[in-house]
C-alpha cells in the first residue's frame, strides 16, 4: 500500500512538473486544483497553513508546498519523490537547453535577445506584484529602497546578504509588537526529532561548506557551496535567486553575462520551479554532471528546512518577535530584486529603442492581458528574431 501510494504521488507531481507554467503563484493554484480540489489529499485548511510555512522560509516557495503535500501524504520519502517528478520536466529541459547551445553557439541570435527582453518582462512584473504585498507601507518602502540603493552601490554578495540581515532587525524593531492572531495548526507525520535533524543537517552545510572550500580547491565542492548558499538565502522565490547566482558564477567569471541571462529567459519557457535555472548553469559550466550537482545542492536546503520545520510551526508563526523580521527580510528581497532588475537585466538586455518598445510589450501581456506566460516567452523570442533586423 506504501509503495502504491508512493508511485501516485510520482505521477501526479510528474504531471504537474509537466503542466504547471506561470510561476510559484500559479503552481499553488495549480497544486489546489489537483491536490486539494480533485483528489482532497489535503483540507482547505492544512493546504492554506502549508502554504504560509512555506512562504516564511527562504528557497522556492511553490516546490516546497509540493514537498510538503507529498511529506504529509507519504511521509520523507514521499515529499522526495513529489519533488523530483515536480521538478524533473524543467530541469532536463534546461540542461538539454544548456548542451544544444554550448554545441551550436547560439548564443549571439535574436532568439536568445528575445529571452534576454522576456527576463526584464518577468522580473518588472514580479516586482509590481511582491511590492503590492510586501511593502505596502512608508516603513517597508523605506527598507526596500535603501537595500536597492545599497546593494546597487556595493555590488557583491555579501553585501546582499548584509542588506538583508539589516532589513531583517529593522523589520524586528518596527513590527515586534505587532499581534499576530493565527488559530489553525498544521498536522505533520514528521516527528520532532526527526525534524531537528533535517536543520542541524541544513546550518551544517551552511556554515561548514565555505569553510571546506577555502581549504580545497575542489570545483564541484564550490559548485555545491555556491548553490547550496543561494537556496538557503533566497526568501520571495526563483526570481530573488538571480542577483545571488549572478554574483556566485558571472562576477567570478564562470559565466557570461550573455549565457547567464539567456538561461533566466530560456527557464521561464518551461513549467515547473524556476530553481532549475541552476541546472541550466551548471550544465553550462560543466556538463551534465555539473547541471545534476546543482539542481540537488539548490534544492536540498528546501527540503531539509520544509521537513525540518513541518513539526515545529505552530509554535513559530505565533512568535510576533520573527513576524516582525520577516516582514522586514521581505521588504528586503523586494530592494535585491530592484537591484538585479536593472544590473545585470536591464543593462544587459535594453540596448536599442526597439529592445524597450518589445519589453513594454511583453510586460503588458502579462501584467494587463493575462497571456499565459510560456506564450509570452515565444512571443519574446520571436520577437527577439524579428529586431534583429533593425
Amino acid at each position: 500500500m506504501k509503495v502504491k501510494k508512493l508511485i501516485e504521488i510520482f505521477f501526479v507531481s510528474l504531471k504537474l512538473g509537466f503542466t504547471s507554467f506561470g510561476g510559484p503563484i500559479a503552481h499553488l493554484g495549480y497544486f489546489h486544483e489537483e491536490y486539494i480540489k480533485r483528489r482532497r489529499w489535503l483540507d482547505e485548511k492544512t493546504y492554506a497553513d502549508l502554504v504560509a510555512l512555506c512562504q516564511f522560509l527562504p528557497g522556492p516557495a511553490s516546490s516546497q508546498v509540493g514537498i510538503g503535500i507529498g511529506t504529509i501524504r507519504g511521509g520523507m520519502l514521499g515529499g522526495l519523490i513529489s519533488f523530483i517528478g515536480f521538478t524533473l520536466p524543467s530541469m532536463l529541459a534546461l540542461m538539454i537547453f544548456a548542451l544544444f547551445i554550448d554545441r551550436f553557439a547560439f548564443n549571439e541570435s535574436g532568439f536568445i535577445h528575445g529571452l534576454k527582453l522576456v527576463a526584464v518582462a518577468i522580473v518588472a512584473h514580479a516586482i509590481v506584484g511582491m511590492s503590492k504585498t510586501l511593502t505596502p507601507d512608508a516603513p517597508r518602502k523605506s527598507i526596500a529602497l535603501f537595500v536597492m540603493i545599497g546593494i546597487l552601490i556595493w555590488p557583491s554578495t555579501i553585501t546582499q546578504i548584509v542588506f538583508i540581515i539589516l532589513a531583517g532587525i529593522t523589520g524586528f524593531l518596527l513590527y515586534r509588537n505587532q499581534d499576530n492572531t493565527a488559530e489553525t495548526e498544521l498536522k505533520c507525520p514528521v516527528s520532532y526529532k526527526a525534524g531537528a535533524i533535517c536543520l542541524s543537517i541544513f546550518v551544517i552545510l551552511l556554515i561548514t561548506l565555505p569553510i571546506v572550500r577555502a581549504f580545497f580547491d575542489i570545483r564541484w565542492l564550490a559548485m555545491f557551496d555556491s548553490f547550496y548558499r543561494a537556496g538557503s538565502l533566497v526568501f520571495g522565490g526563483g526570481h530573488v535567486v538571480l542577483p545571488l547566482l549572478e554574483g556566485e558564477f558571472v562576477a567570478e567569471g564562470l559565466l557570461t553575462e550573455d549565457a547567464f541571462l539567456t538561461g533566466y529567459g530560456a527557464a521561464q519557457a518551461v513549467p515547473g520551479p524556476l530553481f532549475t535555472f541552476a541546472s541550466y548553469i551548471g550544465t553550462v559550466i560543466g556538463g551534465w554532471s555539473s547541471g545534476l550537482l546543482a539542481t540537488v545542492a539548490i534544492f536540498l536546503p528546501a527540503y531539509l528546512l520544509v521537513i525540518g520545520t513541518l513539526p515545529f510551526w505552530n509554535s513559530i508563526r505565533r512568535n510576533p518577535s520573527i513576524n516582525g523580521a520577516l516582514m522586514g527580510v521581505n521588504a528586503g528581497v523586494v530592494g535585491l530584486l530592484l537591484a538585479a532588475f536593472y544590473h545585470p537585466i536591464w543593462t544587459s538586455s535594453i540596448v536599442k529603442p526597439q529592445d524597450f518598445a518589445l519589453s513594454a510589450l511583453l510586460f503588458s501581456m502579462l501584467a494587463f492581458w493575462k497571456v499565459p506566460a510560456w506564450l509570452v516567452v515565444v512571443a519574446g523570442a520571436i520577437g527577439g528574431w524579428l529586431i534583429s533586423f533593425y
